[in-house]
């Protein structure tokens, strides 16, 4: 958990702001896993904190949201592709 924290933390995951009139605050929870190797021994234990987003209510909590995620394969293949058509990065 300390780890996790410090991550948070570390990347300005969030600010502490005042709650605004009419909005629900929203809980969150750890979540806890196990992380093994290939072999099947343990690696590690993982602890995630998660948001209840389950507890909002549209056009009352939020208006919309998105969390963009890309994989490395895909970037990978873009950035091939933009070399190999020697195509402009903007």
């Amino acid at each position: 958990m300390r780890e996790e924290m410090n991550a948070l933390e570390k990347n300005k995951t969030w600010e502490i702001v005042e709650r605004p009139k009419g909005k629900n605050i929203v809980d969150c929870k750890w979540i806890f896993t196990l992380k093994y190797k290939a072999n099947g021994f343990l690696e590690r234990h993982k602890a995630r904190l998660v948001a209840k987003g389950y507890t909002q209510t549209y056009r009352v909590d939020y208006q919309e949201t998105s969390a963009l995620v890309a994989k490395m394969n895909t970037v990978r293949i873009l950035l091939s592709l933009t070399a190999h058509y020697n195509w402009q990065l903007l």
